[in-house]
């Protein structure tokens, strides 16, 4: 199951006391305080790991304390530090404030680390209080609690293509022909149901990363079909690929289509409708009419955008798209988006 979005509770372990306590030996009779202070509380970190590629572990797994600190002993011995708690996640994991909606950090490097909930002080030992005038202190200080907090995360696929278009415009059967992803492919409408991630190897070690999501209809941005709770994982493409069905037997206008996607882009967001796109005219193998075609080519170049056709299936005109898909991400301009303002926990 893909789950892309959860909350989690997190809290600091509470700092130990200190105590109270004297030394006491034969022959020493004023032996003088000797309490020990009280351990610090764990801390609670978050860490991204990129062998994970959901939050489904949190899910059911909502609650994460650190362990506390002890308390302190007699003949000065401090308590035991707390255990920090480690909260791992997928590289691409943004966090954000529960309460306010704030992002706090966005954590897309492996082994990338973000404190979270800070652990209590450990009280003092009377031993701590012992002063010229009173030389025998009978009282002790209690450790403080740990922070808490209530945290959304929410994953954020790292890609450098993003495939959008309608259901069953070829994204999954395109996806599949270019590297070794294999989601479901079937012929009715929203096959693809969570996002895929596929790498494309182009030889000479030159490799990139793309993204399918489930397809969009008109008015997901207002939660028709799957609505658009996907499109946040194409965030942080360099390039988008818009699949568009030209086959003459899928009863849709192309340019139409292609004007619709466009629009729940911008509806979500409207960088990402100017994002670089490149336009893809799909299942070319089943065209009767090739004015098709060429009404959503014309359409293309009117919105300066390249445009390439080509069937999946039959492997045609796939290797030019690829070619020009890596010829554009080696375009230095086109610039990682995606990353909102940082703002620090607790503030």
């Amino acid at each position: 199951m893909f789950i892309d979005r959860t909350k989690i509770r997190v809290q600091g372990g509470n700092g130990g006391n200190g105590v109270t306590a004297f030394r006491r030996e034969k022959f020493v009779p004023r032996g003088g305080p000797s309490g020990g202070d009280g351990g610090r509380g764990g801390d609670v970190w978050i860490v991204a790991e990129s062998s994970l590629n959901t939050l489904l572990h949190l899910r059911y797994n909502p609650e994460h304390n650190a362990g506390r600190g002890m308390h302190g002993e007699g003949s000065n011995r401090s308590g035991r530090e707390g255990a920090d708690a480690i909260v791992r996640v997928p590289v691409g994991t943004q966090i954000l404030d529960a309460l306010t909606g704030d992002l706090i950090r966005d954590l897309t490097e492996e082994g990338a680390r973000l404190l979270v909930a800070r652990g209590g002080r450990g009280g003092f030992g009377n031993s701590h209080f012992a002063t010229s005038t009173n030389r025998a202190p009978r009282y002790h200080q209690e450790g403080s609690e740990g922070e808490k907090y209530e945290l959304q995360l929410e994953l954020k696929l790292l890609a450098d293509v993003g495939l959008v278009g309608f259901p069953n415009a070829g994204k999954s059967t395109l996806i599949s022909t270019i590297s070794a992803a294999r989601p479901k492919i079937a012929d009715y409408p929203f096959t693809t149901l969570e996002p895929h991630l596929g790498v494309v190897d182009m030889g000479d070690y030159r490799t990139f990363v793309v993204a399918d999501i489930p397809g969009l209809i008109a008015g997901a941005h207002e939660g028709s079909g799957l609505g658009d709770r996907f499109l946040r994982h194409i965030e942080r493409t360099r390039l988008l690929l818009h699949l568009v069905d030209v086959s003459s037997f899928s009863g849709r206008e192309a340019v139409a289509d292609y004007e619709t996607i466009n629009q729940e882009l911008a509806a979500y967001n409207p960088e990402l409708a100017l994002r670089e796109q490149i336009v893809v005219a799909t299942k070319i193998d089943a065209v009767d009419e090739p004015e098709r075609i060429e009404a959503l080519k014309l359409r293309a170049e009117a919105d300066n955008r390249l445009f390439f056709a080509i069937s999946a299936v039959a492997n045609q005109g796939v290797r030019e798209l690829l070619n020009a898909v890596a010829g554009k991400l080696d375009d230095p301009s086109l610039a990682l988006h995606g990353l909102g303002e940082v703002v620090e926990i607790g503030s």
